[in-house]
């Protein structure tokens, strides 16, 4: 007898079924299709694939992954026993974005490129005097290089331990003193939030929450709102 769930309106905003079958049964080959067709009646597709085997290669030719994303699938998750790898299509969301979107836990988010980033420091590294950047680009806070150079703030290539030090005394240090309890990101874009209205959001939500006695053991809720399309 086949048993099945139905969502209540306004459960989720995403629909999840998943494909179950024993090794080599055809379940790639049958969720590439699916994925294909979805995807040719316009709709936004994601797939999650496990596996239980460590040391996977993702989205190499051959491999369930590459299936799925030539199947057409817009972002595809990969969960083994010894990573979780995310893949998604091109994107035209700043750094700044992509670090609160997808590393909202981390303390520091470091990134590699996004040199015109807006309002995000800069870190240049710099081996030949004919590609320094920092007169072309703005929010460089310190210089690594080899280069007779001098200022503030200029350190030789071989001094990663220095530079991290540089980045906890700038950035980290200080940190904690009121920890943040409620984010708000509006659009993928972080909205700042004194700290006695994050306790009252975040309290709000958690009473909220309370009362559907859904709280046992929680350590952290997460609310996403989609606002209606403006006629």
């Amino acid at each position: 007898m086949l048993e099945y769930a139905q969502a209540t309106e306004g459960e989720c905003m995403s629909a999840v079924i998943t494909f179950i079958g024993n090794h080599d049964s055809g379940k790639t080959n049958l969720v590439s299709s699916v994925v294909t067709h979805l995807k040719s009646f316009g709709h936004r597709v994601a797939v999650i694939k496990s596996s239980n085997e460590p040391r996977v290669l993702f989205d190499t030719e051959g491999t369930d992954t590459y299936k799925h994303r030539q199947a057409g699938a817009d972002a595809v998750l990969f969960v083994g026993p010894d990573q979780l790898v995310l893949q998604t299509g091109p994107s035209d969301h700043s750094i700044i974005t992509l670090a609160h979107r997808y590393f909202p836990d981390a303390d520091i988010v470091i990134g590699e490129g996004f040199k015109h980033a807006r309002k995000v420091p800069k870190i240049e590294v710099v081996q030949s005097a004919d590609q320094e950047l920092r007169r072309e680009v703005h929010g460089v806070i310190a210089v690594a290089t080899d280069l007779d150079l001098s200022g503030d703030y200029v350190f030789r290539l071989s001094e990663s331990h220095e530079i991290a030090l540089f980045l906890e005394k700038r950035f980290l240090r200080g940190r904690g003193k009121h920890p943040e309890v409620a984010s708000l990101l509006v659009d993928g874009r972080k909205i700042p939030i004194k700290d006695f209205v994050q306790d009252c959001l975040a309290g709000t939500v958690y009473g909220f929450v309370e009362s559907l006695k859904l709280t046992d053991g929680a350590e952290e809720i997460e609310l996403r709102i989609k606002l209606p399309k403006k006629k």
